[in-house]
């Protein structure tokens, strides 16, 4: 177990005050808190990849517990992955309670925290820490935070800390930062009168790191490295009606780091989006120019870990397994113009289009391009220590990274079965985004059908084909799920290359809910790739076994 006594101890105290002011009030004391457990217990297998395993389970266990009240609020998380699993790189092996937080909400318009937390500034362009265990990413804070809302229309917030990378916060940098945060309509009659909310905000972060020894190579050189690095950001949100504006720009000063190489290059980002709903139509357009806004709390990691920021992607999140085949991470440290479109309509029932029951159907459309970047004069033939390029703000570079476009119906034939259909064209580039690979050119065609034969039986189905001239080749998929409510659902899958290699990644499990408690336990073959989120991902080695999953919500 790592060396929490201190903080547990803390903590300890704090419960006990808590407690104390519960009781002295006479207010009702709230727990809640949930369970999830993923084991594996792996099996070697040649044929895919798997290489050789240590132990004979692995598992990525998390128990969350937090009591509640009116005025305070407490929360602690054990994690235990002393043997974690495939993917999750021997950082992540230990156990202990890293995730400790105590809250007092004030009657009077502000509360304070102290502890570990998580918080976001605007769209995160310069602060976002959050959790997403499927990435093994915890990038918390540990420190204080107050925010205030005792003013109309207002919203503000201070905080500091030191951020977690796996079971360390030792040799992080100290990161601070201020947010705020105005809706203007609250001062104005004539605006809510006319149904318009107009936001404007603006937020400022600093990381304090200390200095290391970078060397230019080839040379007794040593880079002076910034010890204090700092970002703003501001931004307005304009709503009416069914229209919503929202445009954000952000910078951030020189910042040398593993991800750019160790260049003085100024950090930037611009964002404008634009949305029209309605019932039955929407229309999304984005775009977004960034460049150089890899920010770190320390210079010299790599992977997922300690980013202050997040650069969210311009490109739909797909849940389909031939789809997500070939997903999308965002180059913070390159830089990338992304453009992405989204338009939606519902065809009315009884209509020559609609049908009896109606019919959706979704266009979305993303493209994701390089900076037009001119380099400077290398130094002894390296880019260390220089500002590394030039680039004309509103240029485009040559270079596609990343294209998606598909189209998505959602049909429902009968009463009791439903079909949805979807067209994918999709240019990936794997020499940007893995670094090596090429280009990959796909064609994707999905079918997924569900017939429900009563209250509680169901049926769905999906078949799948990914056809390429590049990398591995054609893929095919296909899977049952059986719902027999309220308790269990039967599935099997498999996807199969059938280009190259010929390899079958089978799956078979079953899951029984049971109230607020979830088990799955299944057996099969996990493909080698990266498992993705928001444009965050991380590299999952492929894996055989016997799997088991538990959760649990109280």
């Amino acid at each position: 177990m790592k060396g929490y006594g201190k903080p547990i101890a803390l903590f300890c105290a704090g419960l006990l005050a808590f407690t104390s002011h519960a009781q002295e009030h006479e207010r009702k004391v709230v727990l809640h808190g949930s369970i999830q457990s993923d084991v594996l217990v792996p099996e070697e297998d040649e044929k895919i990849g798997t290489g050789s395993y240590d132990d004979w389970a692995l598992t990525n266990t998390y128990v969350d517990l937090g009591l509640m009240s009116k005025n305070v609020e407490a929360g602690a998380r054990l994690e235990f992955t002393e043997y974690p699993l495939p993917g999750f790189e021997a950082d992540f092996k230990g156990w202990g309670v890293p995730h400790l937080y105590l809250k007092g909400i004030s009657d009077f318009g502000f509360d304070v925290t102290v502890g570990d937390f998580y918080d976001q500034f605007g769209s995160g362009f310069i602060f976002r820490t959050y959790e997403e265990r499927s990435l093994g990413i915890d990038n918390s804070l540990r420190g204080a935070r107050l925010n205030v809302t005792a003013w109309k229309g207002v919203q503000f917030k201070v905080l500091g800390g030191l951020q977690r990378r796996y079971w360390d916060w030792k040799h992080g940098a100290w990161v601070g930062g201020a947010d705020l945060e105005m809706n203007l309509e609250q001062y104005s009659s004539k605006m809510r009168d006319k149904g318009i909310t107009w936001m404007v905000g603006a937020s400022g972060v600093l990381k304090q790191e200390g200095d290391e020894d970078i060397i230019v190579s080839g040379t007794n050189y040593r880079l002076d490295l910034p010890t204090t690095v700092g970002a703003f950001d501001v931004r307005s949100r304009f709503q009416k009606g069914n229209y919503s504006v929202l445009a954000e720009y952000a910078w951030k000063s020189q910042d040398p780091s593993f991800d750019n190489g160790y260049i003085y290059h100024r950090g930037n980002a611009l964002m404008l989006s634009a949305s029209y709903s309605k019932r039955g139509a929407s229309a999304l357009v984005q775009v977004k120019r960034s460049e150089d806004m890899s920010y770190r709390s320390q210079r010299s990691m790599v992977g997922t870990s300690v980013f202050i920021n997040n650069m969210p992607a311009f490109a739909y999140q797909h849940t389909y397994a031939l789809a997500a085949l070939y997903p999308y991470a965002t180059q913070a440290a390159k830089g990338e113009w992304a453009f992405q479109g989204e338009f939606g309509y519902s065809f009315k029932r009884n209509t020559a289009l609609g049908g009896k029951y109606g019919t959706k159907l979704k266009l979305n459309v993303s493209h994701i391009r390089s900076l037009d970047k001119d380099p400077v004069e290398e130094f002894n033939g390296s880019t260390y220590g220089t500002d590394g390029y030039k680039s004309k703000f509103f240029k485009v570079g040559g270079e596609t990274y990343y294209q998606d476009i598909n189209l998505q119906m959602e049909k429902k034939l009968t009463k009791a079965f439903k079909l949805n259909l979807m067209y994918m064209n999709q240019r990936y580039n794997k020499d940007v985004v893995e670094g090596h690979g090429g280009t990959i050119k796909s064609n994707i065609a999905v079918a997924e059908g569900k017939y429900q034969f009563n209250k509680k039986l169901t049926l769905r189905a999906e078949a799948q084909y990914l056809a390429t001239k590049q990398d591995e080749g054609d893929w095919t998929y296909g899977l049952l799920e059986l719902s027999v409510l309220p308790y269990f659902m039967f599935t099997v899958s498999d996807m199969w290359n059938n280009g190259a290699t010929n390899l079958h990644y089978y799956m078979g499990s079953v899951t029984f809910n049971y109230k607020a408690h979830r088990l799955m336990a299944g057996y099969g073959r996990t493909r080698a790739g990266y498992n993705c989120s928001g444009g965050v991902c991380r590299y999952v080695p492929a894996s055989r076994g016997f799997q088991v999953s538990y959760n649990y919500n109280f």
